[in-house]
């Protein structure tokens, strides 16, 4: 009886521990692939910096919570001659569920922009 609570006790922490870590990746592929995606939308021709944050804003509020979508900025960088938009989300760690502590992740999205 002993050993199976104790063991017991062990298995349900290292469960929990999985479930947490694969958590913590869904939630880092979801924003880094919502802040590729905005600059690839961004990057359009006739489209803004602006457009980029607001649909990773939009992506971000769909697939996670409000919350995620709070700091999402865009703008224009130019890297070795090359014009590209770059969206950077910042979004909370999740460490119990969908709560975070004060950490934050910085993510980034780059994309090159279209000439007309």
């Amino acid at each position: 009886m002993v050993d199976f609570t104790l063991v017991g006790g062990l298995v349900v922490v290292l469960f929990v521990a999985v479930v947490q870590l694969a958590l913590v990746q869904h939630v880092r592929n979801t924003c880094v692939d919502a802040a590729a995606e905005g600059a690839r939308y961004a990057a359009h021709v006739g489209r803004a910096p602006a457009d980029g944050a607001a649909r990773a804003g939009d992506l971000l509020r769909s697939s996670l919570a409000a919350s995620y979508a709070k700091d999402v900025t865009a703008d224009e960088v130019v890297v070795d001659g090359l014009r590209l938009v770059r969206v950077t989300v910042r979004a909370p760690l999740p460490v119990v569920g969908l709560l975070g502590p004060a950490g934050v992740m910085e993510l980034r999205g780059h994309a090159p922009v279209e000439d007309a």
